[in-house]
């Protein structure tokens, strides 16, 4: 026989219940932290964004700044050939060698340029300056997101760390108690054979308060009002099989036997707190 399957009803039912008082103590340890570390999550998310955001923006600035310098380059350029082309105009000496130039014929030895590539120049020129505005104005747009950034980045570096330093103390202040708690659970688990310890899982999970084993008070299942018949109470009580309460779901035990394993649990704990 397995080392989880021995042992009789009673052992197993207070392995069942410390392990109960265990999971319920490391539950109230995490409910201190509250939502703490969901908050702390959220803002490291948020930040986060913000800096991707923020990097986006900055590469874009200097895709802008190079689309800008580039159209600065087209109007020198286009500045060029216009001064080029009204240069070899100024030469013609007569209306005769102006209709010439215009019918792009040689002169002296030399095609001349005609008005139309002047103009095709000048709107290059034009279109550039348009282009430059607009992504001068996009430009400005975005820096002015980044700076306005600026503020609320402080904010929320500001608001992370005064909830990481909360959290922080409250993960030293029960770190200890919570790394006892967990490593004692685990080797509980190790010795409570897998069906009991599948269906323990099983109610705990469904369990608002994560109670899967409650003791009978008041002739009552802990938490609930509906009364347990006197004969189950002393099924409960006798401790020679595992007893499901009908109404809750929830494995039961009587008493004595849970004011017993918490008295000695507590004691435990205080002695692991001490060293």
């Amino acid at each position: 026989m397995s080392k989880k399957n021995s042992g009789t009803v009673e052992e197993k039912l207070r392995a069942l219940y410390d392990l109960q008082i265990i999971d319920s103590r490391i539950d109230q340890i995490r409910i201190v932290r509250g939502e703490l570390p969901l908050e702390v999550q959220d803002l490291e998310d948020e930040i986060a964004g913000m800096n991707a955001r923020l990097d986006k923006y900055k590469v874009e600035i200097e895709s802008l700044d190079t689309q800008i310098a580039d159209k600065k380059n087209t109007i020198e350029e286009a500045k060029t050939a216009i001064k080029k082309y009204e240069g070899q105009q100024s030469k013609v000496r007569n209306n005769r060698e102006f209709d010439s130039l215009n019918k792009a014929v040689s002169y002296t030895h030399l095609t001349l340029p005609t008005n139309k590539e002047i103009e095709f120049q000048q709107l290059e020129i034009q279109l550039s300056e348009k282009r430059i505005k607009e992504y001068s104005l996009a430009k400005e747009q975005k820096q002015a997101v980044i700076d306005s950034s600026d503020d609320s980045f402080s904010e929320l570096k500001n608001d992370l760390d005064i909830k990481k330093g909360e959290l922080d103390e409250i993960i030293d202040e029960t770190r200890k108690e919570e790394d006892y708690l967990v490593g004692k659970s685990t080797k509980l688990e190790d010795h409570i054979e897998d069906r009991l310890l599948k269906a323990y899982s099983r109610i705990r999970n469904s369990s608002k308060n994560g109670l899967a084993v409650v003791s009978i008070d008041r002739e009552a299942s802990a938490g609930s009002f509906i009364k347990i018949p006197p004969q189950k109470q002393l099924d409960v009580a006798a401790r020679k099989k595992i007893i499901v309460d009908e109404h809750s779901g929830r494995i039961l035990v009587d008493k004595v036997l849970a004011e017993e394993q918490v008295e000695k649990m507590e004691k435990a704990l205080a002695k692991e707190l001490k060293k």
